[in-house]
Parts: structure tokens; sequence; C-alpha cells
């Protein structure tokens, strides 16, 4: 599985780092790639949507939802 979501307030490099450590500690096995410009993770590999979005409120972001 393979999904793009929202994240608001990153605003540098250490805020990818972060979202990158949160999400991929919350979804172990999956690979997780932040694209600051576009303000989104894609997470690929079998995850949960509620654990990611979990993962980036506890790491200080606002969760948007899944990018169509």
């Amino acid at each position: 599985m393979e999904a793009t979501y929202k994240v608001d307030g990153m605003t540098c490099g250490g805020c990818a780092a972060s979202v990158t450590r949160a999400v991929g500690a919350a979804a172990p096995g999956t690979t997780v790639q932040v694209d600051l410009d576009a303000k989104s993770v894609k997470v690929a590999g079998d995850h949960d949507p509620k654990r990611v979005e979990q993962a980036v409120e506890d790491a200080g972001f606002d969760f948007g939802g899944a990018v169509a």
C-alpha cells in the first residue's frame, strides 16, 4: 500500500527529518519519503493511516489527511 499524506507546519530539513523518524517508527518496514515543498509525506508499504496520523501529530505537526 502506498499513500501520500498532507503535513502542515514543516518549514525546514529538521522538520522533515522529525516527520521521517516519527512515521518510520510508527510504520516499521515501510519506506517514508517527505516532500518539504509539497508539505507531504509518502508512505510505501503496509501501514495503518491512523498510526501515521498519530505519529505526525506527536512530532508536533498538523496531519492534513490523504492526498488524492
